[in-house]
């Protein structure tokens, strides 16, 4: 791979409520000095670079292939390490023990030989009342064993590897990778197929509950197609799960070149709160919005993305970047983000997943569906080498508070 794939895979990365019964067990600490704190350097990270991502049809059916190194959303990962995938308890939720859904992953290379390739995986259970459960046990500090339904996990290669060609791919399609990946599960082609169906013989599974969901299935039984391999012995056709999200690709921008178009555009587009509302000379809705901390809260989180209102993602590589909160309540303090489970070292902000991924998902607006205010993903600030391919970093779940006002 030479440096100007190199350097162009780095420009693209400077991107490419609680309930009243969890508050009442203690859900969420008082905050207020940490919130303090962080006020006083709000004017500092206005600053720091963010760079933007945003969901996009695939342009290219191969562009998405782990050769690529792409950042996506949606669909099915493609695995740096195609081999050493995270297995056991790992890939499930820890609520209803169902296997983790693929939401996105973003390539963030660093600087360091050891982290030439770097990619950064999330996935979640697709059941809010996991998300709920998940969210109420973030708050426990240093617990021996953390129940979550969000994991994500970082990968990390050197430039000679055993899975790619050190020189850039050819941007054609034709690039192969150096090595095959492990044989995937059928249904869900996301975890390694390590249980084969007893019957055919043929298809392959990551868990006993894929195997069930693909046997119950209306669209592509296995119940009906199991006894034909088994007569035939032909290879099993693909047959993915229809409850996967759809496939995008994730391009980025810097946020600054938003900033400038905003700044000689006195139009507001598709801005979730009009400037001309906010900047008006009444001021009537920013006097509304101060009226409490979660509605000034709600607000500033608006009027920050009002100029990019389709934007999926918020990336900075800088430690010094933090998260934008929607929800004033919900923060977590320094103590709440745990040090890194492999080296001890401590954890940084380096991205944030907006519910507008939502969106593209076509995740139905029912009560009882997925929704979040904000996914904030702490990594390690060393990013670690040495153990397992895949090292489980940590995110943090900031859900719609239900005090603030939409009107």
């Amino acid at each position: 791979m030479d440096i100007d794939f190199e350097e162009e895979k780095l420009k693209s990365l400077q991107i490419s409520s609680l309930s009243e019964e969890e508050e009442d067990e203690g859900g969420a600490p008082d905050n207020d000095e940490e919130d303090a704190d962080s006020d006083e350097i709000d004017d500092e990270e206005d600053q720091i670079p963010m760079t933007l991502g945003f969901a996009e049809k695939p342009k290219n059916p191969w562009s998405s292939h782990r050769q690529y190194f792409p950042s996506k959303a949606g669909g099915s990962p493609a695995w740096l390490d195609p081999i050493n995938l995270p297995s056991g308890s790992s890939i499930l939720c820890d609520f209803c023990s169902e296997p983790l859904q693929f939401l996105l992953q973003v390539y963030a290379p660093l600087p360091e030989e050891s982290t030439f390739h770097r990619t950064l995986f999330v996935f979640m259970c697709s059941s809010m009342s996991c998300l709920l459960r998940d969210q109420h046990e973030q708050w426990k500090r240093s617990p021996e064993v953390q129940s979550r339904s969000i994991k994500v996990f970082r990968c990390q290669l050197p430039r000679a590897n055993p899975f790619y060609s050190s020189e850039a791919p050819a941007e054609d399609g034709s690039q192969q990778p150096l090595t095959a990946g492990a044989m995937l599960c059928d249904w869900c082609r996301a975890w390694k197929g390590d249980k084969i169906c007893s019957s055919c013989r043929r298809v392959r599974y990551c868990s006993g509950k894929h195997q069930a969901a693909h046997w119950r299935s209306a669209s592509s039984s296995h119940k009906v197609l199991c006894q034909q391999l088994e007569a035939s012995g032909k290879e099993s056709e693909l047959a993915v799960s229809n409850s996967l999200w759809p496939e995008y690709e994730i391009t980025c921008e810097d946020e600054s070149d938003f900033d400038e178009a905003m700044s000689n555009d006195n139009g507001t587009g598709n801005a979730l709160v009009s400037r001309s509302r906010t900047e008006g000379s009444d001021g009537n809705l920013m006097k509304y919005f101060k009226a409490s901390d979660e509605n000034s809260s709600w607000a500033s989180f608006q009027e920050r993305i009002s100029s990019a209102p389709e934007q999926v993602l918020r990336y900075s590589s800088s430690s010094q970047a933090k998260p934008l909160w929607p929800v004033f309540s919900g923060r977590p303090s320094k103590p709440d983000i745990p040090r890194c489970n492999h080296c001890g070292g401590t954890r940084a902000f380096e991205f944030q997943v907006l519910p507008q991924i939502l969106y593209f998902f076509h995740v139905k607006d029912a009560e009882d569906s997925l929704d979040w205010a904000t996914i904030a993903v702490y990594t390690c600030e060393a990013s670690c080498e040495g153990g397992a391919s895949y090292k489980e970093e940590f995110a943090w779940v900031q859900l719609s508070s239900q005090s603030i006002s939409h009107q």
